[in-house]
């Protein structure tokens, strides 16, 4: 995949999602300063736009570092009960600390999101699971148990409203002053950057990264903890993203190989542009009404996983 080609689109499909929608838009009061083009322009289509780059680079890339470390190509946030770690947080936050900024919700969604991966990864260990098609299916059985915690409990304090909105990632409701939180994702995107040599030869099991003189139960610590904050971030912001962090890492390992330092970039960047047409077709679809970004995505990852599941299992065999 060329990286400057879908650099490219992401331009071309960024330019469609700022003059695509129901309000229009004139090019010749674009600039003027109060004009209601100029108004729609800086504090609506440009924060979404800047939002769904960032949130596709991100997730894109946490499901790359999770699979990595774990060495399976079926783990990402959405099935390793990380995203439903972090709603469960969110729902604590709002249940007991409602007066408090977004930013310490943030943290206690990171704290339970961290707490969830770290708990996936134990019983994945403890078990010794031989066939990698089942560590989704337990991430998945995980995430279905928190997650009807977190609706329970909502339920209970009268929260399901509220708590409903982090079901489907929406980018409808991304205004200017209430997005600027998924700007965080972009030292801690570089930060991945800087270690992607690292977490490569931690994928390639404790034993040998040891022997290279690697600190392996550090970089895959900072790793997954990378993973749980952009989650969070992504979360408390927009929304869940099913199958984003899944199934992007996926296809693009098939033309780049494993070598994080040679794909990171083509992750992220394939996972900006499959989230942009996500987001223009759910607006298309039912043209003036809008589909959840979440919705789609989780329509099409399912379709795609699957078939990557049935895909190995027929190699396997």
């Amino acid at each position: 995949m060329n990286n400057v080609i879908i650099s490219i689109l992401i331009i071309i499909l960024s330019i469609i999602s700022i003059f695509y929608g129901v309000a229009t838009m004139s090019l010749e009061d674009l600039f003027v300063q109060g004009s209601n083009s100029n108004t729609i322009f800086l504090l609506s289509r440009i924060p979404r736009t800047i939002s769904i780059v960032t949130a596709g680079f991100g997730m894109s890339i946490c499901g790359l570092i999770m699979q990595q470390l774990t060495m399976n190509k079926f783990v990402s946030p959405t099935t390793a009960g990380t995203a439903d770690s972090s709603k469960l947080g969110i729902l604590v936050a709002l249940l007991f600390f409602p007066k408090e900024s977004i930013i310490f919700k943030m943290l206690i969604a990171t704290i339970f999101a961290i707490g969830g991966t770290f708990l996936f990864l134990g019983i994945v260990r403890k078990i010794n699971v031989k066939d990698n098609a089942l560590v989704p299916l337990i991430g998945i059985m995980i995430s279905g148990i928190l997650s009807s915690l977190t609706m329970f409990f909502a339920y209970k304090g009268d929260l399901i409203q509220s708590i409903n909105s982090w079901l489907f990632g929406d980018f409808s409701g991304v205004l200017k002053g209430n997005y600027e939180l998924l700007y965080l994702t972009i030292p801690l995107v570089i930060l991945a950057f800087v270690y992607s040599k690292h977490f490569t030869i931690s994928g390639m099991g404790e034993e040998f990264a040891v022997n290279l003189g690697l600190n392996y139960k550090m970089i895959v610590n900072l790793g997954l903890i990378l993973v749980c904050i952009i989650s969070s971030l992504v979360m408390i912001t927009i929304g869940g993203i099913p199958f984003l962090g899944l199934i992007i890492p996926n296809i693009v390992s098939m033309y780049r190989g494993d070598n994080l330092s040679k794909s990171i970039y083509t992750t992220g960047a394939l996972g900006s542009f499959f989230l942009l047409a996500c987001d223009i077709l759910g607006r298309w679809v039912i043209y003036p009404h809008e589909i959840p970004i979440g919705l789609i995505t989780g329509i099409l990852g399912s379709g795609i996983f699957l078939g990557m599941i049935f895909r190995r299992l027929n190699f396997e065999s």
